[in-house]
């Protein structure tokens, strides 16, 4: 462990030294995030997911810079050109990119100019120009003459070459000129005239500049695209005589004639490679801060999106609607398993809408269906107006749910495996009802990127993106547990501690010797070790098992704690977590010991009083305005039921169940100034908002939440 590199850890994160030093060791022993988050606090100080995520990256980060230094340091040594000052700045170098400044001089790299200078002994010139002395160097041209450099001229564009070189190499002059860059540089973009017409979702951008350091992070992202698909022409601009005068200031003495060479060095060392190697730094800097800021913007969404409330175990209908090709139809039970399917044809060119409402009656009934899930892609709106028309049964909810990346995922490998006898769209329609009885675990296995609830998603560093999303994912799936008597391979493999082979062994386990009576019973599955059941047990549930604490969140490291307390109060288990009055009776400090603190206990209390609960909250009847059905029937002033469907930083789109969506600027979400919209909604929030200007030409509805009562209220649960 690096005690120097914790330090800094330390400093960058405003942390204490322990809970940093702590949260390294724990991941040196193998403990996942979940777990450590989860179940020592004490250790951590309560540190959350993405503290404890951000550690671990600093820490990592810091090591690879480490490493590179080192590499630099013997690089140059071996070099023979490692002088103390050297040293000490590489040592001190605080990031990437003031490392490489220093390292550039001494890569291998092609010939240069100045290289070629240097051979023919131009070198001494160059020293003798940068001296700047009053005195005529004219007369000793003649002693630099080689083959290459025959004439005055020559010799002195030779020399320039060399100052230009060294002035593009200055590290502590290229910090001064970056900063400069990104703080007076202004970003720029035109239309590509040729593509005037194909570029028309960039119009905003044809004519379009601004300070960069003012450019928001969605707003570059922009650019980028356009710039990527061949749209736009985008560029930065600086006042060039500032830059210039900057380093002038640095290097020119007075007047002379050698100062005036130096002078042309330098303009030239700007034209040819300072500006040019400013312009790539500042983007890749502006670039990666855009992506940092949309790739969490996402991870936000996604989370919400993942934790949205489950219908929970119920009977359940779903339709993929379509046209031509019929709406598939399938009928799940409480678990997500298939009970049967049919295709219907609602609509054009078939027609046949009382032969489809007698066969879905007939499996409504039949299979006793509570709710019917309806995909809202092709035909989505125009299926649900049908039902809620013609269906006439009060009984059975009607929802309308995304179909983002359904596609994605019945063509899949996963869906094959599960349903290999089973057509495309009949996987498709399987995916959207399990969306609605557990949304959690049908859309894990969609790439996140095809959800559709982030912003530029393609265009930000997919390393990153990917790595950010894994992140989510996995908090969401240990916040709330998994059953392990119902839980599919693919999803235990989310859960603290197991891999893909081990949740399969678990799966097969299960087939072969039934359901788990007891979390303490996962220890008999092949290749789980005890590291692994430490990890994962406490994130697994088992509904009406032999021990009563394996529904709750409670690790079974601290069973005998729960027994202590229960003997204490005279009470049995079963009796202590029926019991909120008795919960209240426990004394904390009692219990208090080396390795349980208070948090420890807080959290046992917390799920004594809710055992089995799930964290995601409870599930509301939603519906939109059945009068609106295309954006023709709009008006200024309107307030509507609404689905918050995505968050960006500039506002929340919001489905209005009409096919165009609706636009709730940042600026119209409060009468307060609001930095990020997530500050006031959540996604899949179910929310009233009033539509406050239509274009109809563009397809677009501007709305707004101020000044008015926007929270949804159920009405059907209200009571």
């Amino acid at each position: 462990m690096e005690t120097e590199i914790i330090g800094d850890v330390v400093k960058k994160l405003n942390l204490r030294f322990a809970q940093v030093k702590n949260v390294i060791e724990l991941l040196a022993q193998g403990s996942t995030i979940p777990f450590i988050a989860r179940y020592r606090k004490e250790l951590t100080g309560s540190l959350d997911e993405v503290q404890i995520r951000d550690i671990q990256k600093s820490y990592q980060d810091l090591l690879d810079l480490k490493e590179r230094k080192l590499f630099i340091l013997k690089t140059i040594e071996e070099q023979g050109q490692l002088t103390q000052e050297l040293e000490h700045k590489i040592l001190q170098a605080i990031d990437l990119m003031a490392l490489e400044d220093l390292y550039a001089p001494y890569k291998k790299k092609k010939k240069t100019k100045a290289d070629i200078a240097k051979e023919h002994g131009l070198q001494p010139l160059a020293d003798l120009l940068l001296l700047q002395l009053k005195e005529d160097f004219y007369p000793k041209l003649n002693n630099y003459y080689s083959d290459l450099f025959f004439d005055d001229e020559m010799v002195l564009r030779g020399a320039r070459d060399i100052i230009a070189e060294m002035v593009h190499q200055n590290d502590t002059l290229r910090n001064v000129m970056r900063n400069l860059f990104m703080q007076s540089a202004l970003i720029t973009s035109k239309v590509i005239k040729s593509k005037e017409i194909e570029a028309v979702k960039f119009k905003d951008y044809f004519q379009y500049s601004e300070l960069l350091k003012k450019c928001p992070s969605h707003r570059y992202l922009a650019l980028c695209r356009g710039e990527d698909e061949k749209m736009l022409r985008v560029s930065l601009e600086v006042d060039d005589d500032r830059m210039l005068n900057a380093i002038f200031h640095q290097y020119l003495k007075n007047n002379s004639q050698a100062a005036q060479q130096v002078k042309l060095a330098i303009e030239e060392s700007y034209d040819r490679l300072l500006k040019p190697l400013l312009i790539a730094q500042v983007r890749q800097i502006i670039k990666e801060q855009s992506d940092d800021i949309a790739i969490k913007v996402f991870a936000k969404n996604l989370k919400q999106l993942l934790l949205e409330a489950p219908l929970g175990q119920k009977h359940v209908l779903a339709i993929d609607p379509g046209y031509r090709s019929g709406c598939k139809i399938v009928c799940l039970d409480s678990t997500g398993s298939l009970l049967a399917y049919e295709t219907i044809y609602p609509h054009p060119p078939v027609d046949e809408r009382a032969k489809g409402l007698q066969i879905i009656r007939s499996l409504v009934k039949n299979f006793n269906v509570t709710d019917i899930a309806i995909g809202d892609g092709t035909a989505g709106k125009e299926t649900l107006e049908w039902l809620q028309e013609s269906l006439q049964l009060p009984e059975v909810n009607l929802h309308s749910i995304s179909e983002q990346g359904a596609s994605i995922y019945s063509a899949s490998d996963l869906a094959r495996a599960e349903f290999p006898d089973l057509d495309v769209t009949i996987r498709g329609a399987i995916s959207i009802g399990r969306r609605l009885m557990d949304p959690l675990a049908e859309l894990i296995k969609i790439d996140p990127k095809s959800i559709g609830v982030g912003q530029y998603q393609h265009d930000v560093n997919q390393k990153l993106l990917r790595e950010h999303l894994d992140d989510v994912v996995l908090f969401c799936v240990n916040a709330v547990g998994v059953n392990l008597n119902t839980a599919s391979s693919y999803l235990l493999s989310y859960v603290s501690g197991l891999s893909a082979a081990l949740s399969e062994q678990i799966v097969q386990y299960r087939m072969q010797h039934g359901a788990f009576e007891s979390r303490e019973a996962l220890k008999r599955v092949p290749r789980l070790g005890p590291k692994a059941f430490e990890q994962c047990a406490g994130f697994l549930r088992i509904r009406n098992g032999k021990q009563i604490l394996d529904n709750t969140g409670i690790h079974p490291e601290r069973y005998e704690l729960i027994e202590k307390i229960s003997n204490d109060l005279g009470l049995s288990k079963e009796e202590l977590i029926r019991s909120k009055n008795l919960n209240k009776q426990i004394k904390l400090d009692q219990y208090i010991s080396n390795d349980i603190g208070v948090e420890t206990l807080t959290d046992i209390i917390k799920e004594l009083e809710k055992p089995g609960l799930d964290p995601r909250g409870g599930f509301s009847v939603f519906a939109f305005d059945a009068s609106i059905k295309k954006i023709e029937d709009l008006n200024e002033g309107m307030v509507l039921p609404a689905i918050v469907t995505n968050l960006t930083k500039f506002g929340a789109f919001v489905d209005l169940g009409i096919k165009t969506t609706g636009l709730i600027h940042v600026s119209e979400m409060s009468s307060k100034f609001i930095n990020d919209p997530s500050e006031v909604l959540t996604l899949r929030e179910k929310i009233y908002a009033k539509v406050i200007q239509i274009d109809l030409m563009r397809g677009r509805i501007l709305m707004s939440i101020k000044d008015i009562s926007w929270r949804y209220v159920d009405s059907m649960n209200s009571n």
